[in-house]
């Protein structure tokens, strides 16, 4: 197994790692459009911080990645991105995402008549750095996460960095397993995330920071 930074001729391959990464998580795909998801979640990083984005490949083929991006106030806000990706693909028009959205905004609509906090956007200035990281099933166990992770926060050191943040799911409790492990820390609430389900369980997000 090899770990390194994003090359350009590994576009095409990380585009196709996007769609399977996933596969068993609670957010496998989150409105059922793969390439508009990909424009929220991947092509941003590719485009904007290919630096920041690091690939694991084990027998030549890559099976995992982790992309980041030093200072989350320098970037395009997930919100942001997915506002741009909901006019380009029309995803209104489109009916699985259409469901999706009109589920978060009912979602939106009862959270707040209860004042039930829901999920947003991060910035902290003791934290300024984020990540995201997805390694295919086949992959899991075998060092790819922890070595994706090891990279990323060694070049955070490296640089200075005063610290790093990611949001994850409160239920995916692998996840939350792998990064405590890693040095992260739970941080603030666990608000609830519009239209997403498991099953037919609604889901918290968990954002967990981490320092040098």
């Amino acid at each position: 197994m090899e770990i390194r930074t994003f090359a350009e001729r590994d576009r095409a391959e990380l585009y196709a790692l996007f769609e399977r990464a996933g596969e068993g998580s609670p957010t496998a795909s989150l409105w059922g459009h793969t390439e508009s998801e990909a424009a929220v979640y991947l092509e941003p990083y590719l485009d904007l911080a290919p630096e920041s984005v690091f690939v694991a490949e084990i027998d030549g083929a890559l099976a995992g990645y982790l992309t980041g991006c030093p200072d989350t106030a320098s970037f395009p806000s997930e919100t942001e991105r997915m506002e741009r990706a909901i006019r380009k693909y029309r995803l209104v028009l489109r009916a699985k995402p259409a469901a999706f959205f009109a589920r978060s905004l009912a979602d939106l609509v009862l959270a707040k008549a209860r004042r039930v906090p829901t999920s947003g956007d991060f910035e902290d200035a003791r934290w300024p750095a984020h990540l995201h990281i997805n390694v295919e099933p086949a992959a899991r166990g075998t060092g790819a996460a922890g070595g994706l992770m090891s990279h990323w926060l060694e070049r955070l050191s490296e640089t200075g960095s005063p610290g790093c943040h990611l949001q994850t799911l409160r239920e995916n409790t692998r996840a939350v397993r792998f990064f405590r492990r890693m040095g992260f820390v739970e941080h603030g609430p666990s608000p609830l995330v519009p239209g997403i389900r498991h099953g037919s369980a609604r889901l918290h997000q968990q954002t967990m920071v981490w320092n040098p």
